[in-house]
């Protein structure tokens, strides 16, 4: 599913994503105003591996660009209320602080996360978008929220065969919330609110859209990243 990539420079190990027709098939979970949530047992976790996919009316570029920058990630994510670049390593990779919504009406409190965020294009207008959780001394643990980790994870963004000025979008999720939290919670939580993400983007790049000018965009997505 990913490749392992030390990249110079950063300390850390990236893991960059398989594309998609390279993944073995997963076992169909739901299908819901066409996006497709499948899942197979994760060989990181005692836990499951989550793939989802949806077609997004956008291209593959203005689709990726929106997914990676941090900025206005709130403000659209519904399953998010913090998520702030903490270190900017370079325009491709950044490191992110999380916090999670609670979930299944409280059952799942919220968690934070620490993750190594990555960008790259491939042949064929194909963008990826690696991440996995790290160690980030500056960002240590907290008693207010239990640290969940990330596997490694991300989004595929590639254009739809059919009609490319749309794009196909596969994400892959491995998840491990940690803490005192039955899998069978996390199970039957898990495809609602990965379809959940799926509309919130697509709800949320309407709205950036609209706001930045009936669609007007910036060259890279490397412009988005800024040094807080």
């Amino acid at each position: 599913m990913c490749e392992p990539v030390y990249k110079a420079g950063t300390g850390y190990e990236i893991a960059l994503m398989t594309p998609p027709e390279y993944v073995p098939a997963h076992l169909m979970l739901h299908h819901q105003k066409k996006v497709t949530v499948s899942s197979k047992a994760s060989k990181k976790f005692h836990g499951n591996l989550y793939r989802v996919e949806g077609i997004f009316p956008e291209s593959t570029c203005k689709l990726s660009d929106f997914l990676y920058k941090p900025e206005n990630r709130v403000t659209w994510d519904k399953s998010l209320k913090v998520y702030n670049m903490v270190d900017k390593i370079d325009s491709d990779t950044f490191i992110c602080h999380t916090i999670t919504q609670s979930f299944a009406m409280g059952s799942i409190s919220p968690r934070d996360f620490i993750d190594l965020v990555y960008f790259k294009r491939f042949q064929g207008n194909m963008n990826v978008i690696s991440s996995r959780s790290v160690d980030f001394p500056a960002y240590p643990p907290s008693s207010n929220y239990i640290r969940g980790y990330n596997h490694a994870c991300g989004y595929v963004c590639s254009p739809l065969q059919e009609n490319p000025a749309h794009s196909k979008l596969v994400m892959f999720v491995q998840t491990d919330m940690r803490g005192k939290l039955s899998p069978s919670i996390t199970e039957a939580t898990m495809p609602s609110n990965l379809i959940s993400f799926i509309l919130n983007a697509k709800d949320g790049i309407k709205t950036y859209k609209a706001a930045s000018g009936h669609g007007r965009h910036h060259g890279g997505h490397s412009s988005f990243l800024k040094k807080k």
